[in-house]
């Protein structure tokens, strides 16, 4: 592994643009749950798939948002904060390298550490809208009304976050982000959710030489140069200390 994580970094350095994947396996040393490993909240539950849908909210938007607040409710709390992989590929932003990160995460972490550009493939749940007049309200009236709706039309607030069964509106962004880097890493996903999964797919097409680093081996690992498997927690400060970053003197 040491030898993996050796020639990882000497990619890293060598590049002049990395973009970087990210899934719930970056987030779980914040304290938010893993939703996809095998022990991870989908697995226990697979009706949350349902509940989380578009068609759900059509449905029935007063239990949608009952059941959304609990299934999102470490995230809702917001007490939590960014952890030492999102600070590494905040310090990866080095004089003459470009870093591009694409998440499906919708906890805003990457945003809090800061990183300069980050896609948010899934949205955020840092604010919902009306859907019909499309104002648009912070999570702090989302959390204190239930169901939050528009002090205008009185509609039901549908969040910020891409529901099962929505439109995925960031994926050219991405594809178009890969054909200009010249490495991929790719951080704590499962690489089951399309479209997202065939981000690799398309790196691969274009012979991006790639990194994959997962506490679990997934069903895309043939597409990638290097597969580590282990705790991102415990592979990234190893990672770290292969490549010689020079921090921002404004941190």
């Amino acid at each position: 592994m040491k030898n993996q994580l050796k020639q990882t970094a000497e990619q890293i350095e060598q590049a002049r643009h990395v973009v970087i994947l990210t899934g719930a396996g970056v987030s779980t040393a914040s304290g938010i749950p893993d939703f996809r490993s095998s022990e991870g909240l989908w697995e226990q539950d697979f009706r949350r798939e349902d509940y989380m849908s578009i068609d759900y909210f059509h449905f029935d938007p007063v239990d949608f948002w009952k059941k959304y607040k609990e299934i999102f409710r470490i995230k809702l709390l917001q007490q939590y904060e960014p952890n030492v992989v999102h600070h590494f590929l905040k310090q990866l932003e080095t004089k003459g390298r470009r870093i591009s990160i694409i998440t499906q995460n919708v906890d805003g972490l990457h945003a809090q550490a800061k990183s300069s550009k980050v896609v948010e493939y899934h949205g955020s749940l840092d604010k919902a809208t009306c859907p019909h007049c499309q104002e648009t309200y912070t999570m702090k009236y989302v959390l204190s009304n239930d169901p939050p709706q528009c002090e205008d039309c009185k509609s039901v607030l549908k969040p910020n976050v891409v529901l099962f069964g929505d439109l995925i509106t960031a994926h050219d962004e991405a594809e178009a982000l890969i054909d200009e880097a010249d490495f991929l890493l790719v951080l704590g996903t499962s690489l089951q959710v399309t479209p997202f999964s065939y981000l690799p797919e398309y790196a691969s097409s274009r012979n991006l030489a790639s990194t994959l680093m997962n506490k679990e081996a997934t069903i895309k690992d043939r597409l990638f140069d290097q597969v580590i498997l282990g705790d991102l927690s415990e592979l990234i400060p190893q990672l770290q200390t292969e490549i010689n970053i020079v921090q921002d003197e404004t941190e």
